[in-house]
């Protein structure tokens, strides 16, 4: 059900977004196609096509015609790096002061943005050589992209046990009093990676904000010791990519499944390529977890860095990936970058239905199956406006097979 509670959305301005507006002739997912009217960053109505027109309160609302076009829940990213996109071109030594952060991670952001996600979780690195700048960069953009995108940031220490521990953790905590949202970090990089979890764990309870931990998983003693010890943390913890775990023998995945679902921890998959070095390339079993009742959630990690030069950041080829790859069919492979992703991020439900947030991608396309393998022309909504546009046109050449018939093409016409 949808939070009847959540308070409405704000605009870049301070003011609530109340416009109305009505998207025209779009086509769901189980065939209809309908009238969606938005007002005050919800989705007010659904309606057979041309039976909606004014808004609720008889003002007269702005129009999208949606015709050939799917309307989806929007997708969100649970798994982005937001202080290192952009840079698998650069020479030297990465550069870490605010200024470069800040424009590499408002440029990853809109590109993300553009692809459909309205929700962002962004894993930040903290102490060592960048210390607290590249936080406070995200945490800079995450204020200059409200009213178009929600930004959370991860704050994530290298090192959290022994001597060396002590500074990473007053880092840490100096860092949720700027404004990170959710505690991470790599224990399998820790030397002692239990006590590296413990001290994320209690850290987080006391703040009482949610975990997101980076681990390959390819250690099943201790992923089953990090599950135990995750186990029933509120407001929950998150994994991944854990593609270690596919490369186990089945009986130990399974098991691992198993620990992870009793834990009620949430995987993290990241079918376009990992985040870390490129010789634990590989994809989270999926079919596996989610057969062991693991909640599964798929992210784009690397966008254009040093893990993955050609990364795209993309959610829908994300669920492209779990679809054609490793065998999920369309409407599951949506899921995990749509509602599974938001429950990752602990947003609410999305579904286009009267109540739900206005939260919503339009792509050019009639059924889920064909947007997975062309999602060329997109619009995003994001608090019940549009906040981005991406319109292809395909052209090709005279030719005697024009004659006479009626080829698909990826039309000039602009939706309104």
């Amino acid at each position: 059900m949808p939070d009847s509670q959540q308070q409405p959305p704000r605009s870049p301005s301070g003011q609530t977004d109340t416009a109305a507006l009505l998207l025209c002739g779009a086509r769901l997912t189980d065939g209809r196609t309908v009238d969606v009217r938005l007002g005050g960053g919800r989705i007010e109505a659904v309606g057979t096509a041309g039976s909606l027109a004014a808004g609720a309160s008889g003002a007269l609302a702005a129009r999208v015609d949606l015709d050939g076009y799917l309307l989806l829940p929007a997708p969100a990213e649970p798994h982005a790096h937001s202080d290192t996109a952009l840079t698998a071109n650069g020479h030297g030594p990465l550069a870490y002061d605010e200024r470069a952060v800040q424009l590499r991670a408002t440029e990853a952001a809109l590109l993300q943005l553009g692809h459909g996600a309205t929700a962002l979780r962004s894993h930040v690195h903290v102490g060592d050589v960048q210390g607290l700048d590249a936080l406070a960069a995200v945490l800079e953009v995450r204020r200059s992209l409200r009213g178009l995108a929600e930004l959370a940031t991860v704050a994530m220490p290298r090192v959290l046990t022994g001597a060396a521990g002590a500074d990473g953790l007053a880092m840490l905590r100096d860092a949720l009093k700027m404004g990170a949202s959710v505690v991470g970090g790599c224990p399998d990089a820790d030397p002692d990676p239990a006590g590296y979890v413990e001290a994320v764990l209690e850290l987080a309870s006391e703040h009482g904000c949610p975990v997101d931990l980076h681990t390959d998983a390819a250690d099943p003693a201790r992923l089953a010791r990090l599950a135990a010890m995750a186990g029933g943390l509120r407001p929950g913890v998150t994994l991944g990519p854990c593609g270690g775990l596919g490369r186990l023998p089945s009986e130990v995945a399974s098991r691992a499944a198993d620990q992870l679902a009793a834990a009620g921890v949430t995987v993290v998959c990241l079918p376009q390529g990992g985040c870390g070095s490129t010789d634990r390339r590989g994809t989270a079993p999926v079919r596996l977890l989610r057969a062991a009742g693991v909640r599964i959630a798929a992210g784009s990690g690397a966008l254009r860095d040093v893990s993955n030069p050609v990364g795209r950041g993309d959610p829908l080829e994300a669920a492209y990936l779990l679809a054609s790859r490793y065998g999920l069919r369309p409407e599951e492979a949506y899921g995990t970058v749509s509602c599974a992703a938001r429950a990752a991020l602990g947003l609410s439900e999305v579904r286009v239905e009267a109540g739900f947030p206005a939260e919503l991608l339009a792509v050019r396309g009639d059924h889920l199956a064909g947007v997975l393998s062309l999602a060329y022309s997109r619009i995003v909504i994001h608090r019940g406006r549009v906040v981005a546009r991406t319109s292809a046109v395909r052209e090709y050449c005279d030719s005697a097979a024009d004659s006479g018939l009626e080829l698909p093409r990826q039309g000039r016409e602009e939706p309104s």
